[in-house]
C-alpha cells in the first residue's frame, strides 16, 4: 500500500501560468522597491561569512516572501536573506530567491545587480526571472517556452571555439598556475551579479561565463532556466549538472556557454580539482 500523502503533497498545484503571472508581478514590484534604495545612503551590515547585506536586501526579501508565499503557503522557500527552513525539503514546488544578487555592485552604485527569482519543481527550475531594475532588463523563461528579454526572444551566441571568445570572468583566472597549458586569447569582462552574468550569456551579449568559486542555488536557479531556454548549457567545471532544493544549497563552480563552447571549456576546466 502506498504511503499516505502529506498535506503539502495532497494539495493540487495552481497552474504554471498562474504561478508565472504571480512571479513576474512580484519581481517587478520588488524592482521598484529596490530602486528606492539604490544610490542612497542606506544601512549596511556584515554577515558571518564576511559578505555585506543592506537594508535594501532585507526589504526586497520581505516583499518577495509576502508576495509569493502568502498566495502559495504550501510552497517551499529558499532565499539568501532568510534563515533556511528545512521544511522546504518536503515541498515539490519551491521559490528560490536572491533579493539582490550583486549587493557589492548595488552598494557601489553600479547598475550590475539583479533580482533573481525561480520556481523549482522536483529539483528542476520551471519558472525563472532575472530582473535588472537599474537598466530595465527583464529576463524571463518558462520551461519549454523559450527565453525572453523585455518580451523579445533571446538565444546564446553561435561561438564554438575558445579563440577570441568573450567571457564574463576574472581576467586573472586564465593566468593562474593551475592550468596545464596556456589559454588562447580571450576577451574578459567582470560583472558582479552571478545571475546577470548567466543572463547576459543567454542573450548573446557574451559567449560564456566561467567561475571556479562557490555559488549557491539562489545565484543560479532562475538564470539556469533562462540560459537553457536560450539553448545554452550550464554545469559545474567538471560538467556535472545542477539539481535544486537540496540539503546543502552550495555548488563549487559554474560554466555557462553555448553547447560546443561549453564542451571546449569543460575540456580545460575539468582537468583541475578545487
Amino acid at each position: 500500500m502506498a504511503a499516505p500523502k502529506t498535506a503539502r503533497e495532497a494539495q493540487p498545484f495552481p497552474s504554471l501560468e498562474d504561478d508565472d503571472a504571480l512571479l513576474r508581478e512580484a519581481v517587478r514590484a520588488a524592482g521598484e522597491l529596490a530602486l528606492t534604495y539604490f544610490r542612497q545612503q542606506i544601512i549596511v551590515n556584515t554577515k558571518p561569512d564576511g559578505s555585506e547585506v543592506s537594508e535594501a536586501d532585507l526589504a526586497v526579501n520581505a516583499a518577495l516572501k509576502l508576495a509569493l508565499l502568502t498566495p502559495r503557503p504550501s510552497y517551499g522557500w529558499l532565499s539568501e536573506e532568510s534563515e533556511d527552513d528545512r521544511e522546504r525539503l518536503k515541498s515539490r514546488r519551491v521559490w528560490i530567491i536572491d533579493p539582490i544578487d550583486g549587493t557589492r555592485a548595488f552598494l557601489r552604485h553600479l547598475p550590475e545587480w539583479t533580482i533573481s527569482a525561480a520556481l523549482v519543481e522536483d529539483g528542476v527550475p520551471v519558472l525563472g526571472v532575472v530582473f535588472n531594475p537599474a537598466k530595465q532588463e527583464f529576463y524571463h523563461a518558462v520551461r519549454g517556452q523559450g527565453a525572453t528579454l523585455n518580451g523579445q526572444r533571446i538565444h546564446v551566441s553561435s561561438k564554438s571555439t575558445l579563440e577570441g571568445a568573450r567571457l564574463i570572468a576574472s581576467g586573472g583566472l586564465f593566468k593562474k598556475r593551475i592550468w596545464k597549458e596556456p589559454w588562447p586569447e580571450v576577451e574578459t569582462e567582470w560583472v558582479n551579479s552571478v545571475a546577470y552574468r548567466i543572463a547576459l550569456v543567454a542573450a548573446g551579449y557574451a559567449d560564456a561565463t566561467v567561475s571556479l568559486s562557490g555559488k549557491s542555488e539562489w545565484d543560479i536557479a532562475a538564470a539556469q532556466l533562462i540560459l537553457e531556454e536560450a539553448e545554452g548549457v550550464i554545469t559545474d567545471h567538471h560538467g556535472e549538472a545542477f539539481a535544486y532544493n537540496r540539503t546543502n544549497p552550495r555548488f563549487k563552480s559554474i560554466i555557462a556557454a553555448p553547447p560546443k563552447l561549453h564542451d571546449a571549456l569543460i575540456e580545460r576546466t575539468g582537468r583541475i580539482d578545487l
